[in-house]
């Protein structure tokens, strides 16, 4: 018999079902060929009554529901206490080394709201999979080397001739904003009037390479404000300088995947699936993007990664088929290419659409955006949904100190359990040994229902490690913050009742435990105070 490698267990929404459901039966339905009632009837007799749980019951068509013994819940409290992220996480990437590159946005102008969510999905995934059990290196691929920074250059030498009172045409599609002006006089203070009389041919190289890298300067400044960090910055530039792109393309003609046509060099893409062949070098001797692009995933491949994870915007869509059809034509399994998109971010002000920067002149920047509301609030926002989906971001709504704003409300539950340990040492309760209380005294709907949640954190982190999508942790964290404000709003922690207050302070430490556990995993942080 078959049997499935993953059986989907989840939560049902109503409580009155259980805690836990599966529909492992029905999937098993068709391999076994019985209704689907009748084996989960089977299942049900051959689990061992362990003490876990209360009741298994088969509901409906076939679904199988447990519902937790007491007695179990309170032991695993205690295990959540005393072992912290040994119960909290599990060890499923075991040491499997994976690389994910993400923003790699071009040095050509400052980072906006779309590189801003890329960043948070790319940091919080890095960290999600390093708390897994990967090995996970963080990169940020470097665009220097190609039409798009040298239009950089030649807009910011244009900007100079301008600040020198010379009049110079300003190329048609160059760059426009008002950066491009602070960096043109940063140059007029490095050049002074060097170039006063030179042409772009002459004095491209100094303006292209002092743009980029102020640019760059730039972007790294903004990605540390962010709390994005990179273990490596991987140059475009480097790679031709290296040979590596020459190296690359002569490894694939030589496998026979390479051909010339009408003095072009050509990829034979279609013969991996592609919808039609991509050229690599033009007949005019210049190299594509696509190139380079060749050359950095053989480079991730030759660096003995188990996994490449590249995460773009939503407009590279087009661009996945032919680097799957790279990574095969080197002789690996398509699939070690895993590629994630980020939708498109709409800025919004009570609703309304923001629709210029006063800064920038062209976009507004995830600077300012951090500016206003806070880079914690900024990145937790972008991690509500599914990068995948369109987010519409409201600068009011992330400034509210309400229920409204879902990382207030998480942050403002781990203040508050703060504040309530600061009143309990008041009144001189000490808890040196959370583990040690006794939980079977708390079996009020609020505080089993909070249990409950706290015990299935494992369980979310494990699904959200395995799909690679680090929201999942938001989603639970929302609940789990809900459920701990209508334990509170309902249950005084610190009674006169020195056993229940053990109870539940120990309860508010799991809480705050589990908390500090998923905001580190999203890369926000968990304070004290609001």
């Amino acid at each position: 018999m078959e049997i499935p490698a993953h059986i989907e267990i989840g939560s049902p929404k109503d409580e009155s079902m259980g805690d836990l459901a599966t529909p492992v039966a029905m999937s098993l339905a068709k391999t076994l060929k019985r209704k689907p009632r009748d084996i989960a009837e089977d299942i049900v007799r051959r689990i061992p009554k362990d003490g876990i749980f209360e009741k298994i019951e088969v509901a409906g068509a076939g679904f199988i529901n447990f519902t937790f013994s007491s007695a179990f819940l309170s032991s695993s409290l205690k295990t959540l206490l005393k072992e912290k992220a040994g119960f909290l996480r599990s060890d499923i990437g075991k040491g499997r080394k994976v690389q994910i590159e993400f923003v790699s946005a071009n040095p050509t102008g400052p980072l906006h709201l779309g590189h801003g969510r890329g960043a948070a999905v790319g940091g919080a995934l890095s960290n999600l999979l390093s708390a897994a059990g990967w090995s996970v290196e963080r990169e940020y691929y470097i665009n220097d080397a190609g039409r798009q920074a040298r239009l950089l250059g030649e807009s910011v030498f244009a900007r100079y001739k301008e600040l020198l009172g010379i009049e110079y045409p300003f190329p048609e599609d160059g760059y426009r904003g008002q950066y491009v002006v602070s960096i043109a006089e940063a140059a007029k203070g490095e050049a002074g009037s060097r170039y006063k009389d030179a042409g772009f041919e002459e004095a491209g190289d100094f303006f292209t390479d002092f743009a980029v890298g102020m640019m760059l300067k730039v972007i790294k400044e903004d990605l540390q404000a962010f709390g994005i960090r990179f273990d490596t910055w991987r140059s475009e530039r480097g790679l031709y300088e290296n040979g590596e792109v020459a190296a690359a393309l002569d490894y694939l003609k030589a496998k026979g995947h390479l051909y010339e046509e009408e003095g072009a060099l050509w990829f034979k893409a279609t013969a991996f699936g592609d919808e039609k062949d991509r050229v690599v070098r033009k007949s005019n001797g210049e190299h594509t993007y696509f190139a380079s692009d060749i050359a950095y995933h053989k480079k991730k491949i030759d660096s003995g990664f188990d996994e490449l994870i590249d995460i773009w915007g939503a407009d590279h869509h087009g661009y996945i088929r032919r680097l799957e059809a790279v990574i095969e034509a080197l002789g690996y399994d398509r699939k070690k290419l895993r590629v994630f998109l980020i939708q498109m971010v709409s800025l919004m002000r009570g609703g309304t659409a923001v629709q210029m920067s006063k800064r920038a002149g062209e976009f507004v920047t995830l600077r300012e955006v951090m500016e206003e509301v806070g880079a914690d609030i900024t990145k937790f926002i972008f991690l509500t949904r599914r990068p995948d989906s369109h987010l519409e971001f409201d600068l009011e709504a992330a400034k509210a100190a309400s229920s409204e704003n879902p990382v207030y409300y998480i942050q403002y539950a781990n203040a508050r359990i703060h504040s309530i340990f600061v009143h309990a040492r008041e009144k001189g309760m000490d808890l040196a040994h959370p583990e040690d209380a006794d939980f079977s005294i708390l079996s009020s709907p609020e505080e089993t229902r909070l249990i409950k949640k706290l015990l299935s954190y494992p369980m979310a982190f494990e699904a959200a490690a395995r799909a690679h999508e680090p929201h999942r942790i938001t989603f639970y964290l929302q609940e789990l913050a809900t459920f701990f404000h209508q334990f509170y709003n309902k249950h005084r922690v610190v009674t006169d009742d020195e056993g229940l207050t053990l109870a539940r302070l120990s309860l508010c430490e799991a809480v705050r435990t589990v908390l500090k556990d998923g905001l580190e995993i999203l890369g926000v942080t968990a304070p004290d105070r609001m």
